[in-house]
């Protein structure tokens, strides 16, 4: 090698050795960085001059001009990269569950002091107490009273389900928006890295680590899959859809319900629209939701990834009632913590409600169609109205017992937004269905009271709340509250309506009564609740003890994982001593060189 030539081994030795140790204290001084990749360097040969070839040596003549500084590498594992993300957004989706659990306890009342089990058993002990005495205006009094907190009770625990309902629905869009700046930032570092790589000189590494701490948070709130093209980009698919591909992202939009306010999540592109007479389009989801909430949350089907997920599946997607507590609805409310929540309690307040104004109605004299019995009537609209065998119907002309002034039988708690009765104008029919007539041969009509309907079905399919005894339509009736003694309990011949009473008192403690339709366990009033609050609790207790197990297997994968993209100080001071020797070494080799050049020409010059 000639000696000039010799420079070049220990320059690059210099270079080298000076780009490590910069890249050694980039490490050290990031080591408590958030996302920060170790960097490693790599090294290679430069190329070598030929002095000459032949072809029975075993090499050629060759002489190296140095090491070169090849590239530095982020030490990533693709495989717990993908598994950490996998378990933090599992981690998360129980993580939100566990939360929903503790506050739909802390709104029944729970956590306080201010059960709503100590409501229902104080309206249960005024009912005993009324068996004791009934016709007690002191018992009869306190029955109203208790009835009154128990309506008013039942509207605070219901409201703060709603009212939670309508802050995770907040919480789901402020999360949507934050899943569409991930793509926004993802698409503007992909540009980035892809400018500064392309000529295959430098590598982002810096910028890859920023990629990859938003694809970790990204992971949280979505189940997603990710990948690199050969460019450089990171692509994302969220619930299997392109949510970021090259330099482009697929912003998340989202539906509102015009009834309830509720977001929907959904993609655009993959939603049909109409434009309106101002321009704007009005999209239809159906088939364009991002996620399927129909399907069974599992494990093994990865269908409990993402926070955002179990926002959307506690919430759900309307405030349900009682009516949702049928074979053929329940499942659309069952995996909703708060929808299925707010349908249980909802029927046992309709319970409470229907049972005692059925015992009270039964007691003013109702009577009861038998089979083959007939009953047509007009109402005050002219409408026509049937009845048939086993409803009841309350004749206009009965004693005044269990009756308000107008005559309709008195109910305990009433409909705010309709009535419970409605007057009818019946036609009087004999055995065989045919209507008696009177001395001038005209049909004998006499009045009657029949109950309201309930449910009365909108165009949408849906019940029309006003006509439900659910407990945000339902009052004690103001007549009664403010008389209480309208309940009297004493019959025609003065005596004490003992046997009301007791009817009343059994009622609660009936064993006729079921959580859903996937309970096979009778219960009672009472007992109903304390099951409620039961089957939050083992639900809780479960979502914390998935989540525990969970945290453990994040924190073992996270472990994982930084044991391969971790800083070891140890490690970094190791490499530091031997690029520094490094360095040294080619410093003096290049002194040799010095000197041995500056011997030459003097001993030359001489």
């Amino acid at each position: 090698m000639p000696l000039m030539g010799s420079l070049y081994v220990g320059a690059s030795g210099l270079q080298t050795s000076q780009n490590a140790l910069n890249t050694t204290a980039h490490n050290l001084s990031n080591m408590e960085t958030r996302g920060y990749v170790r960097q490693q360097v790599q090294q290679g040969s430069k190329a070598y001059v030929t002095l000459s070839t032949d072809p029975r040596a075993i090499s050629n003549k060759q002489y190296g001009l140095g090491v070169s500084y090849t590239r530095v590498k982020q030490v990533r594992d693709y495989f717990l990269d993908k598994t950490y993300r996998r378990e933090s957004g599992r981690s998360m989706f129980y993580e939100v569950s566990t939360e929903v659990m503790e506050e739909v306890e802390s709104q029944l009342g729970e956590m306080n002091g201010e059960a709503f089990q100590n409501t229902l058993e104080d309206f249960w002990t005024a009912i005993q107490e009324l068996a004791k005495d009934p016709a007690s205006s002191v018992t009869q009094g306190l029955l109203v009273q208790r009835a009154e907190e128990f309506v008013l009770r039942a509207n605070a625990v219901y409201d703060g389900l709603c009212s939670y309902q309508d802050n995770l629905n907040a919480q789901i869009k402020q999360q949507v928006d934050k899943i569409n700046e991930y793509g926004k930032q993802l698409t503007v570092l992909n540009d980035k890295i892809r400018a500064i790589e392309a000529g295959n000189i430098e590598h982002a590494n810096d910028l890859r680590d920023t990629r990859n701490r938003l694809l970790d948070e990204l992971a949280e709130l979505a189940n997603m899959n990710f990948g690199e093209d050969a460019n450089g980009n990171v692509w994302v698919q969220i619930e299997g859809v392109d949510f970021v591909k090259g330099d482009t992202y697929y912003r998340m939009e989202l539906d509102v319900d015009t009834a309830t306010g509720f977001y929907t999540p959904f993609w655009p592109m993959n939603a049909t629209f109409t434009l309106n007479e101002n321009g704007t389009k009005n999209y239809n989801i159906d088939g364009a939701e991002v996620f399927d909430l129909t399907h069974r949350i599992s494990t093994d089907l990865n269908t409990d990834v993402g926070g955002l997920k179990a926002m959307l599946l506690a919430r759900g997607d309307h405030r349900a009632d009682y009516t949702d507590i049928t074979d053929e609805k329940y499942d659309s409310v069952s995996q909703s913590v708060i929808m299925n929540i707010q349908a249980e309690f909802d029927q046992l307040i309709h319970g409470v409600a229907v049972k005692v104004n059925e015992i009270l109605g039964d007691a003013a004299g109702a009577k009861t169609l038998k089979a083959g019995e007939t009953f047509m009537a007009v109402d005050a609209k002219g409408n026509q109205v049937t009845l048939k065998a086993g409803d009841k119907y309350w004749p206009a002309d009965s004693n005044g017992y269990m009756r308000k002034d107008d005559g309709s039988p008195i109910q305990m708690f009433g409909k705010i937004a309709s009535d419970g009765y409605q007057k009818v104008t019946r036609t009087v029919t004999d055995a065989a269905g045919n209507p008696v007539l009177d001395a001038n041969n005209n049909p004998v009509t006499e009045e009657c009271w029949i109950y309201n309907p309930e449910v009365l079905v909108g165009v949408d399919g849906k019940p029309e709340t006003e006509t439900l005894y659910s407990v945000k339509n339902l009052q004690v009736d103001p007549e009664l509250a403010q008389k209480p003694a309208m309940l009297g309990f004493r019959l025609e011949d003065g005596s004490e309506d003992k046997a009301t009473a007791e009817t009343l008192k059994a009622a609660f403690m009936a064993e006729d009564y079921t959580l859903n339709p996937n309970v096979k366990k009778k219960t009672t009033f009472v007992d109903y609740y304390t099951d409620l609050v039961s089957q939050i609790a083992n639900t809780g207790y479960v979502n914390r003890r998935i989540f525990e197990n969970q945290q453990n297997t994040l924190e073992a994968t996270d472990s994982a994982r930084e044991q391969v993209i971790g800083v070891s100080s140890d490690e970094e001071l190791s490499n530091m001593i031997r690029f520094q020797n490094a360095y040294n070494a080619s410093s003096r080799y290049i002194n040799v060189v010095d000197q041995m050049l500056e011997h030459l020409l003097n001993t030359l010059g001489a």
